[in-house]
């Protein structure tokens, strides 16, 4: 895979209500910022998307601006995402205009490209090491 289509198979994962966890970097020094809460190390991680994943459904992700810099191990992501949901827990729909930025970090140790790797049909994994989500907000002039 390439970071690219990482970041894309999470929000596909996200609409299709899969576990998340997979994505990101197990190690305790993962990070992921969320609309309303900061979750530290990969089990914080892990639990709090698990339980995001049970509580919700009908899910909305439209991505209009991704970026992705590779810089070989590591790659920089940046992406404005409409998302909206569905709550279980208090029976409302969601719905915001987001930011998304992240690192991701290659886990392979292959020393091989990722595009190189992956047109080669070489299984290159990427993880999110941190993910820091936040709600657009209108702009002070």
């Amino acid at each position: 895979m390439t970071p690219e289509s990482t970041v894309r198979a999470y929000y596909d994962a996200l609409r299709e209500g899969e576990s998340l966890a997979a994505f990101f970097l197990e190690s305790p020094a993962a990070v992921k910022y969320g609309i309303g809460e900061r979750l530290d190390g990969y089990a914080a991680i892990a639990d709090g998307l698990g339980s995001q994943t049970a509580r919700t459904r009908e899910w909305t992700v439209e991505s209009d601006a991704l970026q992705i810099v590779d810089r070989g191990d590591h790659a920089a992501v940046s992406d404005r995402v409409r998302m909206e949901w569905y709550d279980t827990d208090d029976f409302e729909t969601h719905a915001y205009d987001t930011r998304w930025s992240g690192t991701l970090t290659r886990t392979d140790d292959s020393g091989v490209d990722s595009a190189d790797a992956t047109a080669a049909g070489e299984d290159v994994v990427w993880k999110f090491a941190g993910m820091h989500v936040s709600v657009a907000g209108p702009t002070e002039e």
